[in-house]
C-alpha cells in the first residue's frame, strides 16, 4: 500500500493552478459590434428578374417563349402565341393570360416561366387546364415568385393533388399582389379545406369565390374558423354549396358576428331556408361593422324568414345596404318585409341620397333598395 506525502499533494495543486491560469490566458473572448452594425433582418428581393425583363416587348417575349419551348422539348401553344401577338403591353402589364382548357403538363408549365417572368397579368385563367400534379405546383410557385397576377382562376381542376394544394396555399399566404382567387367546381374536403383555411389566416386576398366546392359540414366549419380573424377579405362567394339551415347557417352567423371587414357574403342557391336566415340575422344583430351586402337568392326563404330579417334591421347599428332574395313564392317575402318595416315606422317617404358619408347609418339607403329591388324579384 502506498502513501502520498504532503509535498506530492502540494505539487499536484500547484500544477492544477498553473494549468488553470494558462487556460485563462489562452481563453477565447467574445465581442459584439455596435448596435448600428448589427443586422437585424433581411428581405428577399424577388423583382430582380422582372426589372431585367420589364423592357421586353411582347414580340420579344413571344420569341423567348418559343425558345423556352424548344429547350423543354414541347410545342409552343398556339393560343398563347396569339395572345402575345395580339395583346397590349402597358408598363410590363398585360390584361389577361387565358389558359382555359389548355392541357398543361410539367414541361409545358416550365416553358411558361419566361412569360411569367417578363410580364404582369391582371388575370390568369387556369380554369379546366387539366393540370398535372408536378406541373401545377411548379406553375403556382412561379406565379408566386414573380408576382405574376392579381386575379387567379383555378376552377374546374378536380384532379389537383396534395402538392398542388400545398403550392396554392403557399401562394395565398405569401403573395403581396394576388387579391382575388376563384376555386370553383373543386371539392374542398379534408386536406384542401385545411390547407386553404390555414393560408387564409394571414393572406392578403380581398375576394374569394368558392362556388360548388362541397363546403357543407366540417369544411365550412374549418373555413369560418380561419375567416373570423381575417382582416383583409371583403367578398366571400359560396354559391351552390348545399349549405343547410342548421350547423352551416350557425357557423355563417358566427362569421357575420365576429368578422368586421367582410363586406359581401353571397349564399345563393343553397338551402339556408327560414331557420338558417334566423341564424344569419342573429349574427347581424350582434355585429357593429362588417357585412353590407347579403345575397340569398334561391334559398327557400319565405315570408316567415323575413320576420327575422326585419327584426335585425330594426337595430340602429345596422349598416346593411342590400339584400337579394329570390326563390319560392316570387316577391312574397319582399312584400311582407316591406309591409312589416312600414308598420315599424322604418320606411323612408322618398328616395334617399345614395352617396351618404361612410360614417353615417345607411338604413335609408337599404330601405330604398328594398322598395326597388326586393319587391321586383
Amino acid at each position: 500500500m502506498t502513501h502520498c506525502s504532503d509535498s506530492d499533494e502540494q505539487s499536484d495543486d500547484g500544477e492544477e493552478k498553473q494549468n488553470k491560469n494558462q487556460k485563462k490566458k489562452g481563453g477565447k473572448h467574445v465581442s459584439f459590434p455596435p448596435d448600428e452594425q448589427i443586422i437585424s433582418g433581411f428581405a428577399e428581393h424577388r423583382d430582380d428578374g422582372r426589372k431585367v425583363d420589364s423592357c421586353l416587348t411582347l414580340t420579344e417575349v413571344m420569341v423567348a417563349y418559343q425558345q423556352s419551348c424548344s429547350r423543354h422539348q414541347v410545342q409552343p401553344r398556339e393560343h398563347i402565341l396569339q395572345q402575345l401577338q395580339q395583346g397590349v403591353c402597358v408598363g410590363g402589364g398585360v390584361k389577361c393570360l387565358d389558359l382555359k382548357g389548355e392541357r398543361l403538363d410539367h414541361r409545358s408549365c416550365e416553358a411558361l416561366e419566361v412569360v411569367l417572368k417578363s410580364l404582369h397579368f391582371d388575370f390568369i385563367n387556369l380554369q379546366a387546364a387539366q393540370l398535372e400534379e408536378n406541373g401545377a405546383s411548379s406553375l403556382l410557385d412561379m406565379i408566386l415568385y414573380y408576382e405574376s397576377t392579381t386575379h387567379l382562376d383555378i376552377s374546374d381542376n378536380s384532379s389537383m393533388g396534395t402538392l398542388c394544394w400545398r403550392a396554392l396555399a403557399h401562394l395565398i399566404k405569401q403573395s403581396v399582389r394576388l387579391s382575388r382567387l376563384d376555386v370553383c367546381n373543386v371539392p374542398m374536403v379534408d386536406y384542401p379545406s385545411q390547407a386553404l383555411s390555414k393560408a387564409l389566416l394571414t393572406s392578403r386576398l380581398t375576394v374569394l369565390h368558392l362556388h360548388n366546392a362541397q363546403l357543407s359540414g366540417m369544411p365550412l366549419y374549418t373555413l369560418v374558423g380561419a375567416l373570423k380573424s381575417n382582416k383583409n377579405l371583403q367578398e366571400l362567394h359560396l354559391t351552390n354549396n348545399l349549405l343547410n339551415s342548421y350547423q352551416d347557417a350557425l357557423h355563417l352567423g358566427d362569421l357575420i358576428r365576429y368578422n368586421t371587414t367582410l363586406q359581401t357574403l353571397e349564399l345563393s342557391s343553397n338551402a339556408v331556408a327560414d331557420a338558417g336566415l334566423e341564424e344569419l340575422c342573429d349574427g347581424l344583430r350582434w355585429q357593429t361593422a362588417g357585412v353590407r351586402v347579403l345575397l340569398l337568392r334561391n334559398n327557400q326563404i319565405t315570408a316567415c324568414g323575413m320576420v327575422h330579417l326585419a327584426k335585425a334591421l330594426s337595430s340602429d347599428q345596422r349598416s346593411l345596404t342590400r339584400v337579394a332574395r329570390r326563390g319560392g313564392n316570387q316577391g312574397v317575402g319582399g312584400v311582407f318585409l316591406f309591409k312589416l318595416l312600414g308598420n315599424m315606422g322604418l320606411l323612408c317617404p322618398r328616395r334617399p341620397q345614395l352617396h351618404a358619408p361612410a360614417n353615417q347609418p345607411s338604413m335609408l339607403m337599404w330601405l330604398w333598395r328594398v322598395e326597388t329591388e326586393v319587391l321586383s324579384i
